[in-house]
């Protein structure tokens, strides 16, 4: 007789549900700057918190580790990631030099669909900005520049530049403020209304100033945070 496979136990699923709540509470106390690159976290410390086992949290931060939040570094424990601010300038510095000469070619032949593309991205940025949604804006943001590249049907550059942007990306995350992030949809309002004008030079010098004002405005300054009082916020809500 034939016997129904026992259903899991109740406590993975308890413990799953664990696991995200830490990788959540971690990841926004990153992103709001509660807690600052190279901040060391704690596996008891954060058990403690959490009122779990060292086994959940190790693997909340193993998942936080594949996202490129967190670093594990043998011996020493996990950290927060900390991308050097030498790698942050090197990486705006390039971005400059080829988006720059992209914008240049792409405004002459965008096409009428291409702009209505454009403003229904404008559209989902401006939503996950207003409603702080820290990573989908932070990924719409970066989606801008690759959307403008594979618009010149160039896939080597997009790709080249969606490399690039991994990098942005996280540096973004951890280091953007709400306010930059508003700032930064408004600049690519924009530059599309340049490239609707078909207008290069603008567009060109918009996208350039753009990039260097998303640099500027990165706190490239990582200070130490308290793990505790950082956590505590998501606790209370």
């Amino acid at each position: 007789m034939s016997r129904n496979p026992p259903s899991p136990p109740a406590t993975s699923e308890a413990a799953t549900s664990s696991t995200q709540r830490i990788v959540d509470s971690i990841t926004h106390a990153v992103v709001e700057r509660r807690l600052m690159p190279g901040t060391k976290l704690v596996e008891q410390q954060i058990a403690d918190i959490f009122e779990v086992s060292r086994t959940v949290v190790r693997q909340a931060l193993n998942q936080l580790s594949r996202d490129g939040l967190v670093t594990l570094q043998p011996a020493r424990g996990a950290f927060v990631a900390q991308p050097s601010v030498e790698e942050a300038r090197q990486v705006f510095e390039v971005r400059r030099m080829m988006e720059a000469a992209m914008i240049r070619q792409l405004a002459p032949r965008i096409t009428p669909p291409q702009i209505a593309e454009l403003r229904r991205h404008l559209k989902a940025e401006r939503e996950a900005v207003n409603r702080v949604d820290v990573t989908g804006r932070t990924r719409l943001l970066a989606d801008f520049h690759v959307l403008l590249a594979r618009m010149l049907g160039n896939e080597v550059l997009a790709q080249l530049l969606a490399d690039l942007l991994l990098r942005s990306s996280l540096i973004s995350l951890m280091y953007q403020s709400s306010h930059s992030a508003h700032a930064s949809q408004e600049e690519h309002v924009a530059i599309v209304d340049a490239l609707e004008r078909r207008d290069a030079r603008a567009a060109v010098k918009l996208m350039e100033a753009h990039l260097g004002n998303v640099e500027h405005n990165l706190r490239l300054d990582p200070r130490g945070s308290d793990l505790a009082a950082a956590l505590a916020v998501d606790l209370k809500r």
